[in-house]
């Protein structure tokens, strides 16, 4: 007797988990339905044609009552859900910072949901814990990152942020876990550094801890968008002269605008003079420090105290998995480590990972990161990385030798910052807009736009593991189609 064939049971209902050989079979059916995804994802639009709320209609109000067939189930992915999509594994999608996850990354993604492991403590499962210490040190040493470093797995960048200012306040000695910042007269005002160009999790990180926007020093940048150390340097002394307190430089290696590189070893030094805990964004271009061209990206480092780097961007991880790296992890532990009698366990403590973050249960997401660089190995990760700012470059070159088009920055990294030539600034912006419009609306191309000094500029980004130079070439036609239009 089955659990639909159980007295009392309606027709459909379902009371217990898939057998083995269920699982098996509709498992299947799911990888084949994926496997024929990728197999088509290039004839794909990359953005969908749907109106807010279209995928809302296409689904029922309520819940059903009864059990569906898993094959239902996959049919409306396939005819609901992936045509309501942005695909970031597009091969030309060419906006924000791509994330494109690999093959063996979505198969360690599959595996840890089965496996369903929470690795917040040693004792919860050893086996996590240990995998996420042996993978976070292999990153760090293709990274050439100092070994005092210790790493833990977190959910972003923007998470990393708020976990690297709790520990630099904390490394102050004032006491806030304990008691607080309202209500303090023994609490001078606290201050943060970075450059103009930097990521705006650093403002969330900076409210979300009760320090205060107001209290951000937004250091001038030079002509190649990036901090001047001689700024910060004067700001910092300024604020000591005032009765401030600093608490945190934080410099950024590869910015969300123009993918600019802060001096890290100026402003390391900077930080060591004074006293500073020193925090490096390195989400996007952190990376590009495996590949033999920019080794020495991360020079500098040593003086670091913290470090985050997403292997969800452009070392092929599916979303999500960023990594914090700190040289001092009783500073996080100071911080956020509450252990109550349930989750004190004899063994492990230098492992527990719930001591040094705000989450408690933490899923086993170093088994993709595992999966990813056991698989292609750092040659093969550090040759896709350097084939992607190759094919930058190019592009950058094509933009060059196009009258109506100029850079508005230097290529760096995987990414080229460009406009329409206009007669004047307003001019090329609205050129520009327009053809970033056009593009768009093709949907067989994504590109992202900032501004920069006010000015409107077009962003590309090359980081797609599934991206060719024929991607490209195809956006290079759409452009002078686009061109020849405005």
């Amino acid at each position: 007797m089955t659990d639909r064939e159980t007295p009392g049971l309606t027709a459909g209902q379902v009371t217990a988990d898939m057998d083995p050989e269920q699982f098996r079979r509709d498992g299947t059916a799911a990888i084949n339905r994926l496997a024929d995804f990728f197999a088509e994802l290039e004839s794909l639009p990359v953005t969908p044609m749907i109106e807010p709320g279209d995928i809302v209609r296409a689904l029922p109000e309520e819940p059903p009552a009864q059990g569906v067939p898993m094959d239902r189930i996959l049919d409306d992915v396939e005819n609901i859900i992936v045509p309501g999509m942005t695909h970031w594994s597009h091969p030309r999608f060419f906006g924000y910072f791509v994330s494109s996850g690999s093959g063996p990354g979505v198969l360690g993604e599959l595996l840890a949901a089965g496996l369903n492991s929470n690795a917040m403590t040693w004792h919860s499962c050893p086996a996590s814990a240990e995998l996420e210490v042996v993978v976070l040190d292999w990153l760090r040493r293709m990274l050439v990152l100092p070994a005092d470093f210790e790493g833990s797995i977190v959910e972003g960048a923007s998470l990393g942020a708020v976990l690297a200012l709790a520990a630099a306040r904390e490394a102050r000695g004032l006491d806030i876990r304990r008691l607080g910042m309202s209500g303090r007269d023994d609490v001078p005002r606290l201050v943060v550094y970075v450059s103009e160009q930097a990521h705006s999790s650093i403002d969330k990180a900076v409210g979300t801890l009760g320090i205060g926007v107001e209290n951000i020093r937004r250091i001038p940048t030079d002509d190649a968008m990036a901090m001047r150390p001689d700024e910060l340097a004067r700001r910092i002394d300024a604020d000591i002269a005032e009765g401030r307190l600093p608490v945190c430089i934080v410099a950024t290696i590869g910015t969300t605008s123009t993918a600019a590189v802060d001096p890290l070893a100026a402003i390391g030094r900077i930080a060591a003079e004074r006293g500073v805990w020193l925090h490096v964004d390195a989400a996007y271009g952190g990376a590009a420090a495996i590949t033999t061209t920019h080794r020495g990206l991360l020079n500098g480092s040593e003086f670091a105290d913290s470090i985050t780097v997403n292997p969800h961007k452009w070392l092929f991880v599916p979303l999500d998995l960023s990594v914090l790296y700190v040289k001092d992890r009783k500073a996080l532990e100071r911080a956020f480590s509450y252990i109550p009698v349930y989750l004190d366990t004899p063994a492990g403590h230098d492992m527990d990972f719930m001591s040094t973050g705000i989450t408690l249960g933490r899923r086993f997401r170093a088994l993709k990161l595992w999966f990813v660089i056991r698989y292609f190995g750092r040659d093969g990760l550090a040759h896709l990385i350097t084939r992607h700012m190759e094919m930058a470059r190019r592009f950058g070159r094509w933009v060059e030798e196009n009258e109506r088009l100029e850079l508005a920055f230097p290529v760096s990294l995987g990414t080229v910052c460009f406009r329409v030539v206009g007669a004047t600034e307003d001019d090329s912006d609205r050129r520009s807009k327009a053809l970033i419009d056009f593009l768009n609306s093709t949907r067989q191309v994504l590109l992202t736009h900032t501004r920069v000094e006010g000015r409107f500029i077009i962003r590309l980004v090359v980081g797609g593991i599934r991206t060719r130079t024929s991607d490209l070439t195809r956006l290079e036609e759409l452009i002078q189609q686009g061109l020849d239009g405005i």
